[in-house]
């Protein structure tokens, strides 16, 4: 066999939504033999759904992962051959492997050698990782002996092996050991979560695995919004002698999609013979042999294929956007619920909504007119004043620019806009404390005690309208605010979902601008142009976001990387911020520990917010998510030590 026509798929599974998977990976099966398509490669853990967490611990749902395999599945592998993820127990002990399949004979299973324990993911704790080389016979409840471990299918004279999502980013990974063996198609079954320009990294590690190992390299992720907080974004890729044949859609609101190529065998091959340095591994070992006849497609050689390289601001647009749609559909609620300030943050959201049902395909629209109660044909606008209501909640201290900013962008985007006045209800929580008190309130002795009160009644309204129309309640904090704490527990971080959390100040505001003219939004300009500010004290104060917190947001968000992505110490903070291509040109060195003590000082203050934060989406390696990302104890030394001996050090210097 000379050619062969191979398929990746992204799949859009549900933690332990047992039928919903099972369909969606038959319907993969079906559109890829109506395709005519030898081989089709599924994500990691399809079966079960890959954020299971501790459930993967239930001895259970291996048992039931594996019936619906037997059951269901290895049956509709028909006439094709594929690969399925699903968690596997032996010997006491769960592994994360893939169901080889062809025609209907379950063939054996590969178990994954490196276990992501990094970052968001947490494998080490549900799965034991197998030992390279090492495979034993595996018996399944149906009576099926096959092989389990570290294997190497030969089906039809043609060549399989496996890298297992974590196995292909690691030094030693298993493909060079596959390519002494002579392996044709090397398959990736992933889950590889979004984050701001990893697709480069994944078609580079694709495009030389092609390459190096003189093969093609089937690519499969899953897609969507899965558990709450990883957003996929199905990259899938199909690469043969060091170039993509083959790109699946991404972000895509579609159950699953496909990525299709035909590759030729021979070529990569003849290229591997061509190779001086080329040892072959004639050990046996591992080796799968199942007798099989590939059904001759007369289609020609997919030719190499490109795309454009993603921005950042689209892919903002696109991750969240999706990450929207199946947090609102899978937690079958009916809308979003947002306290719309009329300043930055929360019309980011607003236009996030707005972008969910803008970027729906016909289904997924059909899926948001349904819950929204419109018939499939409805304009776009009303299609989110239904799925979108915004409150406009001032006080006394609430300005006409910041009201006229947000009813502009709601009507703008078609989104339901009320106006919600909350004077008596600060003035009656003002009034009991200081009946509580024995004195009235002032702004020189209460002004945070005074600040949060209104940011606290507001929470209970805009709950009222989300429980009122089973609504999912926005939160808007952003991660410059996370980092020192710049929120009211209780008012402003109350919510469901806090879409932006995962997000700098910076970038939204970018973004908004970005927003505006990319998609004829000529209200946000009524937001780009204001400085940032709560508006919680009196128009004399001349509030603004920066001075209350002692320094700009892009400072703020350089320390927050320096502390938390590169883990420096204070004093190589203060270094790095001294430089004259950083914030030395326009601070003095003393201006400058001022801002990294206040700074710090706040950070380490505020872990116990960070921990009550409402879920939010991952978006890159700076997140603060402390559930997924970034653990800090909520009661530590707050940099005592190491201020004060930078502070004197400082004090010596100046003598």
């Amino acid at each position: 066999m000379k050619t062969i026509v191979l398929a990746a798929a992204a799949l859009n599974t549900t933690p332990k939504d047992w039928a919903g998977n099972r369909d969606k990976i038959l319907a993969v099966l079906a559109e890829a033999k109506r395709r005519r398509v030898h081989f089709v490669c599924l994500p990691e853990l399809a079966i079960t759904g890959y954020g299971c967490e501790d459930e993967f611990h239930a001895p259970y749902v291996a048992e039931l992962a594996l019936a619906i395999l037997e059951r269901d599945i290895v049956p509709a592998v028909a006439g094709l051959g594929a690969a399925v993820g699903l968690p596997l127990s032996f010997g006491g002990s769960t592994y994360n492997v893939i169901a080889m399949i062809h025609d209907g004979v379950l063939l054996g299973f590969t178990a994954k050698q490196n276990l992501a324990g990094d970052g968001i993911h947490y494998e080490p704790r549900f799965f034991k990782r197998w030992p390279q080389g090492q495979s034993v016979t595996f018996t399944t409840p149906g009576g099926n002996h096959v092989s389990l471990g570290d294997l190497v299918y030969e089906i039809g004279g043609v060549r399989f092996a496996m890298e297992i999502c974590e196995d292909a980013w690691v030094a030693g990974r298993p493909g060079i050991s596959h390519s002494r063996q002579g392996v044709d198609v090397l398959l990736n079954p992933s889950a590889s979560h979004f984050a701001f320009g990893k697709t480069l990294t994944r078609e580079r590690f694709v495009l030389e695995g092609s390459r190096a190992f003189n093969c093609a390299y089937v690519y499969a992720n899953l897609l969507g919004n899965e558990a709450g907080r990883a957003i996929y974004d199905g990259d899938c890729f199909i690469a043969s002698a060091g170039g993509v044949r083959a790109y699946a859609p991404r972000f895509s609101y579609a159950p699953f999609t496909l990525a299709v190529a035909t590759v030729d065998i021979e070529h990569n091959r003849v290229g591997r013979a061509r190779l001086a340095s080329y040892e072959p591994d004639l050990n046996e070992r591992g080796r799968v042999v199942h007798l099989a006849r590939w059904t001759v497609v007369d289609t020609s050689i997919t030719p190499v294929v490109s795309r454009a390289a993603p921005t950042k601001e689209d892919e903002f647009s696109r991750a969240v956007a999706l990450g929207l749609y199946d947090y609102l559909r899978k937690t079958r609620c009916r809308g979003y619920a947002l306290s719309l300030s009329g300043g930055a943050d929360s019309a980011v959201c607003a236009v996030l909504v707005m972008m969910m049902a803008r970027f729906a395909d016909a289904a997924a629209r059909a899926e948001l007119t349904k819950i929204a109660g419109l018939p499939g044909d409805c304009a776009e606008r009303d299609l989110v004043g239904r799925l979108l209501t915004c409150a406009y909640q001032g006080s006394a201290n609430s300005s006409d620019t910041t009201l006229e900013a947000a009813r502009t962008v709601a009507a703008e985007l078609g989104a339901r806009f009320v106006n919600f006045d909350i004077t008596p209800l600060v003035a009656h929580t003002e009034r009991l404390l200081a009946d509580y008190l024995g004195r009235p309130l002032d702004w020189e002795r209460d002004d945070i005690t005074r600040q949060n009160i209104q940011a606290r009644v507001r929470n209970p309204p805009i709950w009222a309208i989300a429980n009122a129309e089973n609504f999912l309640l926005i939160t808007t904090s952003n991660r410059s605010e996370a980092t020192v704490g710049y929120c009211t527990m209780d008012g402003d971080t109350a919510g469901s979902l806090a879409p932006v959390a995962g997000i700098d100040k910076v970038f939204l505001r970018h973004w908004l601008a970005w927003a505006r003219d990319a998609y004829q939004l000529p209200a946000l300009d009524l937001v780009v142009r204001q400085a940032p500010t709560a508006e919680l004290k009196p128009g004399a104060y001349q509030q603004t976001d920066e001075a209350d917190l002692g320094g700009s947001y892009a400072l703020i968000n350089r320390i927050q990387k320096l502390l938390v992505v590169e883990k420096k110490s204070p004093r190589d903070i203060l270094q790095v911020l001294a430089g004259p291509d950083e914030f030395g040109a326009s601070l003095s060195r003393a201006q400058l520990f001022q801002a990294v003590a206040r700074i710090l000082g706040l950070w380490s203050r505020n872990q116990w917010k960070r921990e009550r934060y409402a879920p939010s989406f991952h978006l890159d390696d700076e997140n603060l998510d402390p559930r997924t990302w970034c653990r800090y104890p909520i009661l530590s030394g707050n940099y005592a030590y190491e201020l004060e001996e930078l502070r004197a050090e400082l004090a010596f210097n100046a003598c």
